[in-house]
C-alpha cells in the first residue's frame, strides 16, 4: 500500500508591527507536534510550523515559517499531494495593514492600530479540496461545539477538532471530534495520546 502523504500545520504565526513588535497567538505547538509525531508512524510527513522553541520531530520534514502569508504559501504549495492535511496551527487572524520600517516611538504612537484580515487558510482548503481529508481545529472561549460546527461547515472540512482555549500551554487537552454527523468527546488526556485519536479518525475518514 502507498505511505500516505501528511501535511500539518503547527505553532503561532507572528504578523508584525516594526521590526520589534508583533501580534500573535498563545499556541506553543505542542498539540500539532504530537500529530507529526502520531502521524509519522502511518506514513511521510511535512510538518509546517511557525515559532515554537520545540524540537522537530524525527523522521519529517519540517517547513519553518513565520507569517500567515508564509503558511499559506507553505501550505499551498503542498496541499494538491497532501492526502490528509491536518490544520492545528493557531494563524493570526489580522495583520497590520502596514510595517513601520522603525521601532514606532511610544510618544509617536496614535494610539490606535489599522488591521486587516490575513488569508484564511482553512477556507482557500476547502475551496480546492479534491480527495484530500482536511481536518481543523477550533479553538474557543464559549459556545464550544456549537461554533465548532458551524466552521466545519462552512469550511468544508471533513472533521474538526473542538478543544478549549485554556489547553493552549497546557500538556493535556480534552477534545471532542466532530465529522459530518457524528461527535466524539474525548476524556482528558495527554496531547500525544489525542494525537494518535486524531490521526486514527483522519485515516478512518478515508473510507
Amino acid at each position: 500500500m502507498k505511505p500516505l502523504n501528511f501535511l500539518i500545520t503547527a505553532g503561532p504565526t507572528r504578523e508584525f508591527l516594526d521590526p520589534i513588535r508583533y501580534l500573535s497567538n498563545r499556541s506553543s505547538g505542542k498539540m500539532g507536534y504530537a500529530l507529526a509525531r502520531a502521524a509519522a508512524k502511518r506514513g511521510r510527513v511535512t510538518l509546517v510550523s511557525g515559532p515554537v522553541s520545540l524540537k522537530p520531530p524525527a523522521g519529517i520534514t519540517v517547513v519553518p515559517v513565520t507569517t500567515a502569508a508564509e503558511m499559506a504559501r507553505e501550505v499551498l504549495r503542498r496541499y494538491r499531494q497532501s492526502d490528509i492535511v491536518i490544520m492545528a496551527a493557531a494563524v493570526c487572524d489580522f495583520r497590520p495593514r502596514r510595517v513601520a520600517g522603525q521601532k514606532i516611538k511610544k510618544q509617536e504612537f496614535a494610539g490606535r492600530l489599522d488591521l486587516v484580515p490575513t488569508v484564511d487558510i482553512l477556507t482557500e482548503l476547502g475551496k480546492r479540496k479534491r480527495r484530500q481529508i482536511l481536518v481543523g481545529f477550533a479553538a474557543e472561549t464559549d459556545h464550544l461545539e456549537r461554533n465548532a460546527v458551524e466552521k466545519l461547515r462552512r469550511k468544508k472540512l471533513d472533521l474538526i477538532v473542538a478543544n478549549d482555549a485554556r489547553a493552549f500551554d497546557s500538556d493535556t487537552n480534552r477534545v471532542v471530534i466532530i465529522g459530518r454527523g457524528t461527535r466524539e468527546k474525548l476524556p482528558e488526556m495527554s496531547k500525544a495520546r489525542v494525537a494518535v485519536e486524531i490521526v486514527k479518525r483522519a485515516i478512518a475518514a478515508r473510507a
